[in-house]
């Protein structure tokens, strides 16, 4: 199977204090992985690098064949809705629309505009088109940012914490909607909530700093005390893999 991200001896630092060290990841065509890991550990720095965003100190990243810069166009990207302007005037159509901003053209065409309208009828979000962004539930905005993400396309899916300040039914039906995206491209996202994407994510990519790739299990019990507490369902500590990353069926 194809490798869409592939991370060798990436290290990182701000200011000169190091953030990732001689972090290694290979994730597959189509897997769906999760990043967790505590607060400043190096989560959001990840993304960063493999959206071009910012450059490794040392080591290389490839990024669906090519460095990430020339792969940005090839990837969906999801913020927290909480980094977005919600008193600004625009609707659903108009968040959505953004997807299909190109470094070169920045006008739209009926094209962009049929393809926006197939995104929000992914995420059952087409009877909203004409509506203001801002009157919008939470779950409805993470559903509209998802649209956006997949209005440019991608082979790659990137989510920064998509279930956020959202109840449990609504994450349900996000995670169903994420299970059926899968099947067409890779997908990774970043979650506090452990215990409820262990049961859609095939991998769990801890990250402090350095980074762990392990299986998920149903295995009960309590995880790393100082980033989680509770019963929740998780990932198998004991069994480390090799830097390539868990292999799974």
């Amino acid at each position: 199977m194809e490798i869409d991200l592939d991370l060798k001896d990436v290290s990182f630092s701000y200011t000169g204090q190091p953030v990732l060290q001689r972090v290694t990841i290979q994730i597959r065509s189509r897997e769906f992985a999760s990043i967790v890991g505590p607060n400043g550990g190096g989560k959001t720095t990840l993304l960063k690098l493999i959206l071009g965003l910012i450059r490794p100190d040392k080591g290389k990243i490839t990024v669906l064949g090519n460095p990430p810069e020339a792969a940005r166009e090839r990837i969906g990207y999801m913020p927290q809705y909480t980094h977005l302007d919600l008193a600004f005037p625009a609707t659903v159509m108009d968040v959505v629309l953004m997807g299909r901003l190109k470094k070169k053209r920045f006008w739209f065409r009926a094209r962009d505009r049929q393809i926006a309208l197939e995104a929000l009828e992914k995420v059952d979000m087409a009877g909203f088109r004409h509506i203001g962004f801002n009157a919008l539930s939470g779950g409805q905005r993470q559903r509209v940012l998802i649209a956006r993400a997949l209005c440019s396309q991608p082979d790659i899916l990137l989510l920064d914490e998509p279930t956020a300040n959202i109840d449990n039914e609504t994450e349900e039906n996000l995670f169903s909607i994420l299970k059926e995206l899968n099947r067409k491209m890779t997908i990774l996202l970043v979650s506090h909530d452990l215990g409820f994407v262990s049961k859609y994510v095939k991998s769990v990519i801890c990250v402090n700093k350095t980074v762990v790739i392990h299986p998920t299990t149903d295995m009960e019990g309590h995880m790393i005390q100082d980033i989680y507490d509770g019963d929740l369902k998780m990932v198998r500590h004991d069994h480390r893999c090799s830097e390539g990353g868990h292999s799974h069926d």
